[in-house]
Formats: C-alpha cells, sequence, structure tokens
C-alpha cells in the first residue's frame, strides 16, 4: 500500500535558491535527490546489500512493472541476517541470502511525497513515523528520493546563506 504524503498543487520550477524567496516555503523537489537507484522485488537481498554499500545509500524504491511496491533499508536487511554467534559458515548465509529476495522483506506500506510538498511537513511525517526517506512521486513516478541526508544538506546550505547574508 502506497500512501501519498502531499499531493501536487501546481507546477513549481525547481531551480531556485533555498534563500531567494523567503515567503515561499522550501519543496521537496528543492532538495531531493533525484533519479535514484531502484530495485526490483525479484532482486536477491545479498544483490540489495551489495548494492548498497557499493553506492554508499540506505534506502532503496521497489519497482515492479515501473511502479513503486515497496522500500527497502540496510536495517530490513540487517534485521534478517543471522546472528554473529550463528553456527553458519559465510558462504552458507551467503546461500541463504542468495535465495531470500527484496519482496520477502521489503516494506509494503510506504509512505510518499510530491516535489511541491513543503519540505516541513514532509520532515514532520518522516519524524513522525521513524522513517529515514520518502520516495517522492509525480505521475505515478518515482522522480526521487527524500532522505534525512538531503534535509540535513539543505539545513547546512541554508545556515551557510543566512550566515553569509548576516
Amino acid at each position: 500500500m502506497i500512501h501519498t504524503l502531499c499531493e501536487p498543487h501546481s507546477p513549481r520550477s525547481t531551480q531556485r535558491t533555498l534563500v531567494s524567496e523567503p515567503r515561499q516555503p522550501l519543496r521537496v523537489g528543492d532538495i531531493m535527490s533525484v533519479s535514484p537507484v531502484t530495485i526490483a522485488p525479484s532482486t536477491s537481498v545479498h544483490e540489495a546489500q551489495d548494492l548498497m554499500q557499493q553506492r554508499k545509500i540506505r534506502h532503496l524504491p521497489v519497482l515492479k512493472d515501473g511502479r513503486l511496491v515497496g522500500m527497502i533499508s540496510d536495517r530490513d536487511i540487517r534485521l534478517v541476517l543471522p546472528s554473529p554467534a550463528t553456527s553458519l559458515s559465510v558462504w552458507e548465509i551467503r546461500h541463504l541470502l542468495d535465495k531470500l529476495t527484496v519482496g520477502e522483506v521489503m516494506t509494503y506500506f510506504v509512505m510518499t511525497t510530491a516535489p511541491d510538498c513543503p519540505v516541513t511537513e514532509a520532515v514532520g511525517r518522516m519524524l513522525g513515523h521513524k522513517v529515514g526517506s520518502l520516495p517522492v512521486v509525480a505521475d505515478r513516478q518515482v522522480i526521487g528520493i527524500l532522505t534525512r541526508t538531503d534535509v540535513l544538506r539543505a539545513f547546512r546550505k541554508l545556515q551557510a546563506e543566512l550566515s553569509a547574508v548576516a
């Protein structure tokens, strides 16, 4: 089940600086990561883990036939890994992870947001539901992802711009 946080209101340009329009709230589209790395539900958990490590990311939208069907995070993967105290060998663990698919461990109830949603609203939802990212959806297509890292980068940039003005 997909739950959209904020429906699109009107088309907006995403080319503006953080401080340029003080009356306009900062929008998700202004700070999101565009063209996120995605994965299919049939992909093995081991491949998903490798992809996250290679790209240095913690969240992957799961798409089936181009439609968002879930999310998988590094935490989801850690929860299915055996305990370090296991008697399984590294090879046995890898074999098990190769057989386990993303679709079996992903989160199905995904909250999404729209690119023109105010960042404060999206961040409030992230905090309230204790999620680290929200896929950004427009016209039923995943066009980006808003992560805690994106929010922190925007905060840092805004602080630097405010300091420069003061």
